[in-house]
C-alpha cells in the first residue's frame, strides 16, 4: 500500500540515502534502523509527507502523495519526536480535540491504558515530559488510521508502558495496519522486518 520509490535525501549538503526503494503491505510492521545521523528521521517525515525527497517518490495505493494528500492524512497517525499535542488542553481534552467522534469511555480506556488516569485534568503543560509522550501515544489506543508512522515512541516510557505498546502495535498489524518506526530499544516483536540505512562517507 506505501512505496518508497529510489527516495534521495540530502541535509546541509550531505548525502542521507540515496536510490532507496522498499514497500509496505498491509499486515506489516517495519523497522527504520541505523546509527544516528543516518538519516531515519528525515525519511519518516519524507513518509509521511511532512518533507519532500530530493529526488524519487511516496506513492499511497499506487497514487502520488501530492495527488492524494488529503485521503492519506485521513489515513495517516504521525508522531514525531515531539509529542504534537496542545499544551494549554488536558490530557483527556487532548484526546477529544484528535479524536472527536469516538465515545467517551474509549478515551477513558485510553488514559487507562497509558497510565494517566488521575491526570486527566491537568494541563499538558504541568506534566512531566514522560507523561506528555504519554497523551500523545494515547491516541494509538483510539486510532483507526490504517498507517501509524512512529518517531521513537518508546522514548521515556517505562518497562510496563514500553510492553503494553508493544503489544498496541501488533494488534494494529494483526488486524491490517501498518506501523513504521525507529527505536533505539530492541523491539520484542516477531515478524518485525528491518530497513538499514547506512552512514553515508563524504
Amino acid at each position: 500500500m506505501l512505496d518508497a520509490i529510489n527516495l534521495t535525501c540530502v541535509r546541509d549538503d550531505r548525502m542521507l540515502f540515496s536510490e532507496l526503494s522498499f514497500s509496505v503491505s498491509s499486515g506489516e510492521m517495519v523497522q527504520i534502523a541505523g546509527k544516528n545521523g543516518a538519516g531515519k528521521t528525515s525519511l519518516l517525515r519524507i513518509l509521511a509527507g511532512l518533507a519532500q525527497p530530493d529526488e524519487g517518490e511516496v506513492k499511497w495505493q499506487n497514487e502520488g502523495l501530492s495527488r492524494i494528500r488529503y485521503q492519506y492524512n485521513q489515513d495517516l497517525l504521525w508522531l514525531g519526536h515531539q509529542p504534537g499535542i496542545k499544551t494549554v488542553l488536558t490530557a483527556f481534552e487532548n484526546l477529544s480535540f484528535y479524536h472527536a467522534n469516538g465515545a467517551q469511555s474509549l478515551r477513558w480506556q485510553a488514559l487507562t491504558e497509558v497510565g494517566l488516569l488521575g491526570f486527566e485534568d491537568v494541563p499538558v503543560n504541568q506534566l512531566s515530559a514522560g507523561q506528555q509522550r504519554r497523551v500523545a501515544l494515547a491516541r494509538l489506543w483510539l486510532s483507526s488510521h490504517k498507517l501509524w508512522i512512529l518517531d521513537e515512541p518508546f522514548t521515556a516510557i517505562d518497562v510496563a508502558g514500553v510492553d503494553k505498546l508493544t503489544q498496541q502495535l501488533q494488534r494494529h498489524t494483526k488486524n491490517g495496519g501498518m506501523v513504521i518506526l525507529t527505536t533505539h530499544q530492541p523491539l520484542n516483536v516477531e515478524n518485525v522486518r528491518q530497513i538499514h540505512l547506512q552512514e553515508k562517507r563524504t
